[in-house]
């Protein structure tokens, strides 16, 4: 029997085909919710950030599609959410919500004859418990990277990689609301354009990115600008992610002319890739904690497609230490041309920030 295309000169291709069909029912699910989107699918989490079924939701498709279609492997998976509060007696309706939508979303598939009761959906959840480290193979699994951006309408992505002996080796980027052919115009879709983009990577293998709903892999590839003054840069769209002011003065000082593209999730990392944008800044508050899950998929596409991927002091990030990245402050991502002009401006504001408080 011959192999799937996938599996051909791939070492991870049987893990890379299982984990683009676990991100593309994943975003079914988060299309229908969106566009249905009640106040009573969002929740507040402890830490005051928002949570709607569509993470929860997101989650338990990932979780059942890398079960069954990678039933001889040992599972593990870092994953954001868990059912802690899906178990209090005041969440039963959004339980069954949750559970209907899941079962509707793997019955319209039509891959797997399998039903799920709300104690399966909160296993399933909670199979996302794992710490990592860097032994063993462990999947990172962000269900709705972008929560906020899903709520308003606009960029999210569901997000998976594989962690293999403390190394990111795979990641998928499902980019429901970004076009398939970048229109100029990245945090919008247009009319005459395909929207929504499946990003893939394997590591030694390239990045690629194809219809979220199935087309031909195109390989993707980091734009080549050396000079930051044709560049243009990628944030975060809420602004407690990165302290814009930093940004704003790194730019400056790159004589980097064009506005700021502000996106919400990883969609950056996937726009990124394929040449929309040159640089990505993310320059947090101190003390912010940086998550595995909203960076490990994203940064190797991103490697894959030819780019680099650092902290502030130009050290590669760390997924293999737990659910946190160990790193320096700050996150950067652009090309091999423009990456030491961009860490020298970095270091340069950070110090001045430093001297000026």
């Amino acid at each position: 029997m011959s192999q799937p295309p996938e599996v051909a000169g791939n070492p991870y291709g049987a893990e890379l085909a299982a984990a683009k069909k676990a991100v593309s029912l994943a975003a079914r699910l988060c299309q229908r919710v969106q566009r249905e989107i009640l106040q009573s699918d969002v929740q507040l989490k402890k830490n005051r950030t928002p949570v709607t079924v569509a993470d929860y939701g997101s989650q338990v498709l990932i979780s059942l599609v890398l079960k069954m279609e990678l039933p001889s492997h040992s599972f593990s998976m870092i994953a954001e959410e868990d059912s802690e509060d899906l178990r209090n007696d005041g969440a039963q309706e959004i339980l069954s919500h949750i559970t209907n939508l899941v079962n509707e979303t793997i019955v319209s598939d039509g891959s797997y004859e399998i039903l799920l009761s709300k104690d399966d959906v909160l296993t399933a959840i909670d199979s996302g418990k794992s710490k990592g480290g860097p032994s063993g193979r462990h999947w990172i699994c962000d269900p709705v990277d972008g929560t906020k951006g899903f709520i308003r309408g606009e960029q999210y992505a569901v997000v998976l990689g594989l962690l293999d002996e403390g190394k990111v080796v795979l990641g998928v980027l499902g980019c429901p609301n970004l076009p398939l052919i970048s229109s100029g115009k990245q945090n919008s879709g247009s009319s005459d354009n395909l929207v929504g983009s499946l990003f893939s990577a394997t590591i030694g293998c390239g990045a690629e990115v194809e219809a979220i709903e199935g087309s031909k892999p195109e390989k993707i590839s980091v734009c080549s600008i050396s000079n930051p003054i044709d560049a243009s840069f990628f944030e975060s769209y809420e602004a407690r992610h990165s302290m814009r002011h930093l940004t704003s003065s790194i730019a400056k000082k790159l004589g980097v002319q064009a506005p700021p593209v502000r996106m919400d999730s990883q969609a950056k990392y996937g726009a990124l890739a394929r040449g929309d944008g040159a640089i990505f800044m993310r320059i947090p508050h101190l003390g912010y904690k940086e998550t595995v899950w909203d960076n490990a998929a994203g940064s190797i596409v991103v490697t894959e497609a030819g780019g680099m991927v650092k902290d502030a002091s130009g050290n590669d990030l760390d997924f293999s230490k737990g659910r946190y990245v160990v790193r320096d402050r700050g996150i950067i991502a652009t090309n091999k041309y423009l990456m030491p002009l961009v860490l020298k401006a970095v270091q340069e504001v950070m110090k001045e920030e430093q001297h000026g408080a």
